[in-house]
């Protein structure tokens, strides 16, 4: 009873003879891989199954009818699992060859506290930080306008049109974010869009555009990135120009470019060209105001790659798609 079950558990899967059952087949050959290279391996074998059964069809006589394709195919392009394997591998190799080098792993405090500068993504995160104000004052005004727009009109035929075009450019502005993001923080992005099947009842194709989750959550992720935009920017700029600063001011007045002096009540002065800066530090301060500022700049950098880290997260779970789905 056991050697039965034995052999048919490991006897193989009968070959799909749809093409939704050959993406459902892949799907769960896929299961566990990033949802991100699910969605990109889905698109690839919908548009080359498409492909072939439109070339099929197209033939005089009407060729071969859509079993027949599917298993035609499925020794071409490979059945379900031999895709799924190919992905997978390809998946490691091309994240191997476009990984920037890695800085050491090191185990001491001071090592991984001053290790941050090594991270390519530190810098990356930084400029995303900065961008994110940019990006996220497009993306606000797109969507409040596109929607309150769009919305108005339903009363007039025109409004329809207006709100499919709305949800449709939705879509590409997350494929777009996406690419921002694995290029910056690196976490792994879907490099194709959601396939549409342009031979479905156009009903279909506009029912499935309002019942996708990610249409919403993909909308959610553009508003949401005026605050969390104008918070990163803020605050990088803030802590950037405050490091900096705490960390040049002593080197200026040892270098003398700036002069120190005494005043009355004991207080340091900096004088800078025409201006006077005052500082509550005494003169022996200033190497530890050199110091604060180097660490703080460091800490910004480790912030700054917290946050890319926070970032990556929020847009895998608000931009791609779940495979299961």
């Amino acid at each position: 009873m056991t050697a039965t079950a034995s052999a048919q558990s490991s006897a193989p899967r009968p070959l799909p003879t749809t093409i939704p059952e050959y993406l459902a087949q892949l799907r769960e050959a896929l299961a566990g891989a990033d949802p991100a290279m699910v969605q990109d391996a889905l698109y690839d074998a919908e548009e080359y199954l498409r492909s072939e059964l439109a070339a099929n069809q197209a033939k005089a006589g009407g060729g071969r009818n859509e079993a027949e394709v599917i298993a035609a195919v499925a020794g071409s392009y490979g059945a379900p699992e031999e895709v799924a394997d190919i992905y997978r591998e390809t998946e490691v190799t091309v994240n191997r060859a476009l990984r920037p080098p890695q800085p050491p792993k090191r185990r001491s405090l001071a090592g991984r506290f001053f290790g941050v500068v090594a991270d390519p993504y530190t810098y990356g995160s930084l400029f995303y930080m900065l961008l994110a104000m940019a990006t996220g004052i497009f993306y606000f005004t797109w969507v409040v306008t596109g929607a309150s727009l769009s919305l108005g009109l339903l009363v007039l035929i025109v409004g329809i049109p207006l709100l499919l075009l709305f949800l449709m450019s939705v879509r590409l502005l997350s494929l777009v974010e996406g690419r921002i993001v694995e290029t910056l923080l690196g976490v792994r992005m879907p490099r194709r869009p959601l396939y549409t099947q342009r031979d479905k009842p156009w009903m279909t194709r506009i029912k499935e555009l309002f019942t996708d989750p990610r249409t919403w959550t993909a909308m959610a992720y553009l508003l949401l990135m005026l605050p969390l935009g104008t918070a990163y920017f803020s605050a990088v700029v803030t802590l950037l120009a405050l490091s900096i600063s705490l960390a040049v001011t002593p080197v200026l007045v040892w270098t003398g470019v700036a002069n120190a002096n005494m005043s009355i009540d004991g207080w340091q002065l900096l004088n800078y060209g025409e201006g006077v800066v005052h500082t509550s530090l005494p003169a022996w301060g200033l190497p530890a105001l050199f110091v604060c500022g180097v660490l703080l700049l460091f800490a910004t950098l480790h912030l700054a790659r917290l946050v890319g880290r926070f970032h990556g997260w929020l847009a895998k779970h608000l931009l791609v798609r779940d495979p299961i789905v």
